[in-house]
């Protein structure tokens, strides 16, 4: 499999050119690497036909069957795992190794989900009557997937739509578009025709595939005002959806910790895949008796991490994906220089090729300070500096988001009795970031709706049938 060369949508099991080519550009050099399809609306009206006829042969497909399939997807992730790891690196930006660990990590989600079990619940079973709850696909799955992890994040969603027996139109982000349509082409001789349709394009493509009438499900990450945007259009034929959305996340740091020994994995909390992680630490509140520690440790660990081209040796954070992230990233910079705001490091943007922003870290920033309340999804972290653990609580809680949050201490118990308190889906104690397929991740408040991962995220594909059955016997 060429993994250079042409770049061609999936529809119906084949190739297909798009309607026009837009360009994917090398964020760490600004150069353009290749022409990406360019799917029309009548391409996309072809693919999700191709996925209604796919269906009923799919959905009466045994679940058995459907998962040694999926395990022969993992056997492809784990064969091109190389090449489409140096691809990704091309078209994300971020270090080659990380690229080649999220090209593999989907063998793990597949291998995983061919072990689990859509339930049955008996509700009833008596000498007259038994009823049962039953867990069916829903039909078409439309899968918009990010720029960040366009691999993983991409497989988080067709891996368990395929289980549950639904098929599936993917698109991922204009932005990292290569490596899913490379995904897609090693799959067609694995799966059957139609089940999985990949097609790729700008920023009409996505609103067409929300609003369509013939998809039965939206599952979407990305921000929470374009999730919004999902659930509004999703709403004309009530699509069922999963969003993934934006996150503020905490770090609460306890007094009683030993600063030298967890500073560089508070750094990588906030500061892994250049920040653009949902799930990164974008907020870090720490105790006043060791705050100058901390930012001490934390700046002296930030001079030795090498910044540059993912594809160099020795690089350990790439540049920002996208030129609009960039330009955003680098506008709440300049909004903390105009209001005053100590950088620790970093703070003055490079010049020259490539979307590259500085490792930058605030000295104790107002709550109301942009680079505070906004979420940054790039290399910017402000430290803030709390006198008791309820204050801690209040501010970090004091957000419209509520996807993850991180407590850390020496104490265990003490870190529980903290993590309990904090209004979100995820919460790491004394780590950040861990996340396996076996384990549900959801958001609270505006950071989404719905699961993933888990056998509760496999439900989030079917429907529940609940069947009643009046037997023969007492019929009579």
């Amino acid at each position: 499999m060429d993994f250079d060369k042409s770049y061609t949508m999936t529809i119906n099991g084949a190739g297909v050119a798009g309607a026009g080519t837009y360009p994917v550009l090398n964020p760490a050099t600004e150069e353009i690497i290749a022409q990406a399809p360019d799917c029309s609306a009548a391409q996309l009206d072809e693919a999700i036909a191709a996925a209604r006829r796919a269906f009923p042969a799919w959905k009466a497909t045994p679940i058995e069957q459907r998962q040694k399939l999926v395990l022969a997807i993992a056997g492809s992730f784990i064969e091109h795992a190389t090449a489409l790891g140096a691809l990704l690196t091309r078209e994300q930006g971020k270090p080659l190794a990380e690229a080649r660990a999220e090209a593999m990590a989907p063998a793990l989600w597949a291998q995983a989900l061919a072990a689990m079990q859509l339930p049955v619940t008996v509700n009833e079973d008596s000498a007259e009557l038994r009823s049962e709850t039953h867990h069916v696909p829903l039909g078409v799955v439309g899968a918009i997937s990010p720029w960040n992890f366009p691999v993983l994040l991409t497989m988080w969603k067709v891996l368990p739509a395929l289980v549950a027996g639904n098929t599936v139109v993917l698109k991922p982000s204009p932005h990292t578009p290569l490596t899913v349509l490379k995904i897609g082409e090693m799959l067609r001789g694995v799966l059957p025709p139609g089940v999985l349709n990949v097609v790729t394009g700008g920023d009409e493509l996505g609103p067409w595939m929300t609003a369509h009438e013939d998809i039965d499900k939206i599952t979407f990450t990305g921000s929470t005002p374009t999730g919004k945007k999902v659930l509004q259009s999703a709403a004309g034929n009530l699509k069922r959806v999963t969003l993934e959305l934006g996150g503020n996340d905490p770090a609460i740091v306890l007094p009683d910790v030993n600063v030298d020994e967890i500073a560089p994995r508070l750094f990588w909390s906030a500061f892994k895949n250049s920040g653009q992680v949902c799930i990164a630490t974008k907020r870090m509140y720490v105790h006043k008796d060791i705050y100058d520690d901390v930012a001490r440790a934390l700046v002296a660990y930030a001079r030795t991490v090498k910044v540059g081209n993912g594809a160099d040796e020795g690089t350990q954070l790439g540049p920002v994906q996208n030129r609009p992230q960039y330009e955003r990233v680098k506008n709440l910079i300049e909004d903390a220089h105009a209001h005053g705001l100590r950088f620790l490091a970093g703070g003055e943007v490079p010049v020259g090729p490539g979307y590259f922003l500085p490792i930058s870290i605030v000295d104790n920033p107002p709550e109301d300070a942009r680079v505070v309340s906004e979420e940054a999804f790039g290399p910017v972290l402000p430290l803030l500096r709390y006198d008791d653990i309820d204050e801690a609580v209040r501010r970090a809680n004091d957000s419209p988001y509520g996807l993850g949050a991180s407590v850390w201490s020496a104490d265990t118990d003490r870190a529980l009795s903290v993590a309990v308190r904090l209004e979100c889906g995820n919460v790491w104690i004394n780590d950040c970031q861990y996340l396996r397929p076996n384990a549900m991740f959801a958001g609270h408040k505006q950071s989404g709706i719905g699961v993933e991962n888990g056998v509760e995220g496999l439900l989030e594909y079917t429907n529940p049938q609940t069947i009643v059955m009046r037997k023969s016997a007492a019929a009579r």
